[in-house]
C-alpha cells in the first residue's frame, strides 16, 4: 500500500508545477491548498530536496521550486523516494536475503510479474500527465 507521504510528495509536485509561476512556492500556501498540515509537508518537502526533486529557496520570496520539467517527473521515482522499495512481497525487496526456497516457489513469478506491472504503471506517468 503507499502511504500518504508517497501520494501527498506527488500532490506537493504537482501544486508546485501549477503554482510557481516562475518564482517558488511556500510551504505554508501548499498545506492551504492541499488541506495537509505544513509540519507533515515539511518531512516530505525534506526528502524531496534531498532526492533533488525540489530545490528551497529561504528567505524573503522563497519557497520551493521545481528541479525540472514536470515531464521529467515520473511517479515511480517520487514514490520510490518516499516510499522506499514498492516490492510487493519482502523476498524480492532491495537486498533481501536470497530465499533458501525461492527455487521451489510456486508463488514468486506471480510476484515478481505483479512487481513488474507496478514499475512498469508508474514509470510510464509523469507529472505533466496528472497536471
Amino acid at each position: 500500500m503507499i502511504s500518504t507521504k508517497g501520494r501527498y510528495a506527488i500532490r506537493l509536485i504537482i501544486d508546485v508545477a501549477e503554482n510557481s509561476n516562475g518564482s517558488p512556492v511556500t510551504l505554508d500556501a501548499i498545506a492551504t491548498r492541499q488541506g495537509i498540515s505544513k509540519k507533515y509537508l515539511e518531512s516530505i518537502v525534506k526528502l524531496l530536496v534531498t532526492g533533488k526533486l525540489v530545490k528551497g529557496t529561504s528567505g524573503k520570496g522563497g519557497g520551493y521550486s521545481l528541479t525540472k520539467l514536470p515531464e521529467e517527473y515520473h511517479i515511480l521515482d517520487i514514490l520510490e523516494l518516499t516510499e522506499g522499495s514498492l516490492s510487493s512481497v519482502a523476498c524480492l525487496e532491495n537486498g533481501a536475503e536470497k530465499c533458501p526456497f525461492e527455487a521451489k516457489c510456486k508463488t514468486v513469478s506471480m510476484w515478481k510479474g505483479y512487481n513488474n506491472l507496478t514499475r512498469d504503471y508508474f514509470s510510464r506517468i509523469t507529472i505533466k500527465d496528472l497536471l
